[in-house]
């Protein structure tokens, strides 16, 4: 899928915190939180929202309300006039989002899309399913987060069940896993640095209203300090694996979005900050319970799509929920895991689905302004085998 007139002004993109489910934002429904994220967001850029053509909604776990979600979202901020999709593709929604903003884009004349994604892991809806022929009409019931966590419905098996499976077929150890998750960890450290000053350019902060205060939150909750030795010390998710809770990302709570438009009016709204083209997005499956593979075959297609290979790559950002993702991706496309990740990664900050691949996104985005542009690509798997990809070029 192949985009030859969508852009990114470049300002106009943004993430909360992630918030590790649970914690401070259990109670906010997703819906509040795309609302306020986005409307201080925008309004902290200096952006017109009666730029807004179309908002695109991405989010997969149904909250109160969410039957109306991308019109309410948008009525909300004060677009009363303006619908648009709502979209749920697990954890490829961002990239499913982006995609979807940028072909409308392109399709209609340029007109500047609002591409909006939160969910809220915490607390997730139990849904119960009329049956008339149970024995006295007893209904079957659905947590919506943790069964489906617990197994894809086709194979039978979990998204853990898909990493050991991974690092069977890579022949991939326990060390490395330790010491991949290590890595990624010291690079999100490494994006503290000075008051975390990178982080700050691009998290917005989550208003919370408590009881008897309000309470900001402009920093990621619930990350866990790693050291090796505390790694090796872990017991294996399942017995004789290779993952452990130490190299497996965490659930949580979350809101990122973006605006897509034309090249002449991204370059009008970036003022100094340059434009980001998006160049590509690629969809893949792999092979049955093979999850981890996904990510590589996706950015594949994005890279083909646009006539580019792997070597025209400064930087790849990842969403890994495994470690062993990031150990396949190098090896399938010959790409230094040290070049993966720049600033962070969902391993560490966790893992909202809906706005995860958007963080994604935008930080590569920061991770190339530092380079000075270039080429990036985001990558990430999704449930169901799935993989999402999104190539991008910085001015």
């Amino acid at each position: 899928m192949r985009f030859d007139n969508a852009f990114i002004p470049g300002p106009l993109l943004w993430s909360s915190p992630f918030i590790r489910w649970q914690g401070a934002t259990a109670d906010l429904s997703s819906l509040d939180l795309a609302v306020q994220v986005t409307q201080d967001a925008l309004r902290a850029r200096g952006f017109d929202t009666t730029e807004v053509a179309q908002l695109v909604y991405g989010t997969t776990v149904p909250q109160a309300g969410s039957f109306y979600a991308a019109p309410l979202v948008a009525a909300r901020m004060g677009l009363a006039g303006v619908g648009g999709p709502t979209i749920a593709q697990a954890c490829a929604t961002s990239v499913a989002c982006i995609a979807q903003a940028a072909a409308a884009t392109q399709l209609a004349g340029g007109e500047t899309q609002l591409v909006v994604t939160a969910d809220r892991i915490s607390n997730g809806p139990l849904l119960v399913y009329p049956r008339s022929g149970g024995m006295g009409g007893s209904p079957q019931t659905e947590h919506w987060v943790l069964d489906s966590f617990a197994a894809d419905p086709w194979t039978g098996e979990s998204m853990l069940c898909t990493a050991e499976a991974t690092a069977q077929d890579g022949g991939f150890t326990r060390e490395q896993c330790d010491e991949l998750t290590l890595l990624r960890y010291s690079q999100y450290q490494q994006a503290l640095q000075d008051d975390r000053k990178i982080q700050r350019e691009y998290l917005q902060p989550i208003v919370v209203k408590q009881r008897k205060a309000v309470r900001q939150l402009d920093a990621d909750e619930g990350i866990t300090p790693c050291t090796l030795e505390g790694l090796r010390a872990l017991k294996p998710a399942q017995a004789g694996g290779v993952t452990t809770p130490g190299s497996q990302t965490h659930p949580a709570d979350g809101a990122a979005g973006l605006v897509v438009t034309s090249r002449d009016k991204a370059r009008s709204l970036a003022r100094d900050r340059g434009v980001v083209q998006l160049l590509a997005a690629g969809f893949a499956r792999a092979e049955k319970g093979r999850m981890p593979k996904a990510p590589a075959l996706a950015a594949q297609k994005a890279l083909a799509a646009a006539g580019r290979t792997v070597r025209d790559l400064q930087v790849v950002v990842t969403h890994n929920p495994f470690a062993v993702n990031d150990l396949w991706f190098s090896r399938a496309l010959d790409f230094p895991l040290e070049r993966m990740n720049p600033l962070g990664c969902s391993l560490v900050y966790g893992h909202p689905q809906g706005p995860t691949g958007m963080r994604g996104v935008v930080e590569l985005v920061h991770a190339l302004r530092m380079r000075g542009g270039g080429l990036g690509l985001f990558t990430g798997c999704a449930a169901g085998d799935m993989g999402a990809a999104l190539l991008v070029s910085v001015e």
